[in-house]
């Protein structure tokens, strides 16, 4: 089912590369290293500078630990990435305390543990991670060594210029943490929802194989079966009138007779009506469409209209699943109809949905169409198109433009009520002779210059 691939990308894409962690704590390390260094022997400023590299070192040795039980590319779990985020606070909080506290300008570093976590971990971890960094921030304001100086005696600032530091940390986190939270978190619903397409249209595009696959078999098996009927042909022949013999070659000739002519139908629905399989006009494609949901008990009132000869459109999967997504989200919310209603002229294609529901959310119309953005009250049973997570609306959009249309949602105009989607495209974007000789696929974008205003 669609929802629960997209729950297993969605988990995979939250877990943390070990390579990741390793590489930012060496760089921590030497960055920690070279400031040590630094202070004591180029500054000569007086500090613990074997407890300093004694704190130092143990990061190296987590490094080193965790190089050594898995490969670069192991993918950690939500505990253990946690446990080493905690590990990387604690190393730093023990480094500041030897150092000023808060009152050491590296004091900032407190953000990176929980930036990362905002970014690949999960709220309640990266909360945890926060609070932990915010407890040791303010333990670090009472208790904590003076900071290196060139007086003797350390550097002592005054306790106002402290607070103000730990006032910035602490809404550093805050902030930082949900601005990573949600452009990670936007992220992977984007590429979740996109992997969630590419599922469905696959598996429509094999359904929309199996007429060819069937023709393709018809063909392949005519000439074995030309064989069989021959032999039986002639054993029939030869058989002795009135012998068992005689009974079974004439039933076999019958089933080889019913089995041509299955073929022959298989055959001619390749090539006979050929053109209706690989393209289908405006109205044939609304019909088929609309057709699942008739059945559902909800009025649906085709409308068809225009300028001149039919739109005449190249059969397309993706086209096909866009627009019954359409549908069955205005037949889940209509009250009682669905009017569809396609308009054509020289130059554009419109089709558009109307039902007679409540309409879209005034809070969530803007998102629509959003992937996880979802105004699905109720569902049909058995619906595995994402219902509910707000990724049927977010693939029928993928594909429609796709398709070369350009999908806009709306409600209806006071006094109506009820939702509206409507689609347009360029004619020589949706007409099959134009759209094979122009962009050689029916599921080939608008370009820039060819983009319909709606």
């Amino acid at each position: 089912m669609v929802h629960s691939a997209t729950g297993a990308i969605g988990r995979d894409a939250r877990r943390l590369k070990l390579d990741t962690l390793v590489r930012l704590r060496w760089l921590a390390v030497a960055g920690q290293s070279a400031a040590v260094a630094f202070v004591h022997f180029e500054l000569s400023y007086k500090l613990p500078f074997s407890l300093c590299l004694a704190v130092i070192a143990t990061a190296a040795l987590v490094n080193l630990w965790l190089g050594l039980k898995w490969p670069a590319s192991h993918r950690l779990g939500e505990d253990l990435a946690t446990f080493l985020l905690a590990f990387d606070i604690l190393q730093l909080a023990a480094l500041l305390y030897l150092t000023g506290g808060l009152q050491n300008p590296f004091a900032i570093l407190f953000l990176a543990p929980v930036l990362i976590s905002a970014a690949a971990l999960s709220p309640a971890r990266t909360v945890g991670l926060g609070l932990l960094a915010a407890l040791c921030a303010t333990l670090l304001v009472f208790y904590h060594r003076k900071l290196p100086w060139a007086t003797e005696g350390g550097l002592d600032l005054p306790k106002l210029y402290v607070a103000g530091v730990w006032s910035a940390i602490l809404l550093g986190i805050a902030f930082t943490a949900v601005f990573a939270y949600r452009i990670a978190e936007e992220a992977r619903q984007l590429s979740a929802a996109l992997a969630a397409t590419e599922l469905v249209l696959a598996r429509e595009q094999h359904l929309s194989q199996l007429d060819g696959l069937a023709a393709a078999a018809a063909h392949e098996l005519g000439t074995p079966l030309a064989t069989i009927a021959l032999v039986a042909k002639e054993l029939d022949l030869q058989a002795p009138a009135g012998s068992p013999l005689k009974e079974d070659t004439t039933l076999l000739r019958e089933q080889v007779e019913r089995c041509r002519s299955i073929l022959t139908k298989l055959t001619s629905l390749d090539d006979q009506q050929g053109g209706f399989l690989e393209s289908m006009s405006l109205r044939h494609l609304i019909e088929e469409v609309v057709s699942p949901q008739r059945s559902f008990g909800v009025e649906i009132d085709v409308r068809c209209s225009g300028e001149g000869p039919e739109p005449v459109t190249r059969r397309s999967p993706g086209l096909l699943y866009g627009l019954g997504n359409l549908v069955d989200n205005a037949a889940d919310f209509a009250v009682s109809c669905i009017v569809i209603e396609a308009h054509w002229t020289a130059h554009e294609v419109c089709v558009e949905i109307r039902d007679d529901g409540p309409g879209f959310p005034s809070d969530v119309l803007l998102r629509v169409g959003e992937p996880y953005v979802t105004t699905r009250g109720r569902g049909r049973e058995g619906d595995d198109s994402g219902s509910g997570l707000g990724l049927g609306l977010f693939i029928a959009k993928t594909l429609i433009e796709r398709s070369g249309g350009q999908l806009a949602l709306a409600n209806a105009a006071p006094p109506g009520h009820g939702a509206v989607a409507r689609i347009v495209w360029l004619r020589t974007s949706f007409d099959e002779k134009t759209a094979i000789t122009t962009t050689g696929s029916a599921l080939a974008p608008l370009t820039e210059s060819e983009t319909v205003p709606i």
